[in-house]
């Protein structure tokens, strides 16, 4: 079989799974099975496939069938401007995270030398991406999970800015020391009977713990707020990304703990998502 037909013919069994985008999600998975990039795999349709490389597809082709998202199966997701190592102790980096990115480097000058903290870091994806274009700036990321943080490290050394960043299993709660220019945090803002509500792939494969916001949705968003209005320098930055429906108490709680509302940011589909707060 050439790669035209493995590519129908899987397309076409993920399609019957009601699998979004199939045609992609086959391109991706017969490319990393081939081991080369999917834009030469478009431009070789014709090309056999041998037995070995078919079964590894096949092999892809069943966990996708089963609703595992392709981050996982392939072991990466591109965030910004590079690629991060993900497992199933992370949440997958969406791109509607990278506003956080882009609006922390607008308030972060280049030769700077800010101290930045990142709460609930995961994959490290967010404060990682701002110290590759920050290179003079230091980072302290935080995270409950200890294989979360495994995966953060792996990828800070592969970005190669290991010795700018320290990694800490704490929780908010428990973080006493440091003064911080700019504190970052894509919180867990879902309401916990929501969770049953996703879609699958997130459902069944993504950490609830990096999903759950408590009853409320608010828990670790309060947390946060009120922990980071005693570690933020005056005059820091405060970035949170949190849910559409969440503006209006999130940034009553802001003001609450003397934080002035420089902005709210909307995300690709336009809804609101990150709010920008700074410490008066």
């Amino acid at each position: 079989m050439n790669y035209q037909t493995v590519l129908s013919e899987a397309t076409k069994t993920l399609g019957d799974q009601l699998i979004k985008n199939p045609k992609l999600d086959c391109e991706i998975l017969l490319s990393n099975a081939l081991k080369i990039k999917r834009e030469k795999l478009l431009v070789n349709l014709k090309q056999e496939i041998n037995k070995k490389d078919l079964n590894n597809f096949y092999n892809l082709i069943n966990r996708r069938k089963r609703k595992e998202p392709i981050a996982y199966i392939i072991g990466y997701k591109e965030f910004w401007k590079k690629k991060f190592m993900v497992n199933a102790n992370v949440l997958i980096p969406r791109p509607d995270t990278e506003h956080l990115v882009e609006e922390a480097l607008k308030y972060i000058p280049k030769n700077s030398s800010l101290n930045i903290l990142d709460i609930g870091t995961g994959s490290g994806c967010i404060i990682l991406s701002i110290l590759k274009e920050r290179n003079k700036c230091y980072g302290v990321a935080l995270d409950i999970s200890k294989k979360a943080l495994i995966v953060a490290k792996c990828n800070a050394k592969m970005q190669q800015i290991k010795n700018r960043i320290k990694f800490f299993n704490y929780d908010i709660d428990k973080l006493n020391f440091g003064k911080y220019d700019v504190i970052l945090s894509n919180p867990p803002y879902i309401k916990n009977f929501k969770i049953n509500y996703l879609d699958e792939d997130i459902r069944f494969f993504e950490p609830k713990v990096a999903l759950r916001g408590g009853i409320d949705g608010y828990s670790k968003i309060k947390a946060i707020i009120n922990r980071c209005s005693i570690l933020i320098k005056k005059k820091g930055k405060l970035l949170l990304e949190v849910g559409d429906d969440q503006m209006n108490q999130t940034t009553r709680l802001l003001k609450r703990k003397g934080f002035f509302i420089n902005k709210i940011v909307k995300d690709l589909a336009k809804n609101n998502r990150c709010i920008i707060s700074t410490k008066i």
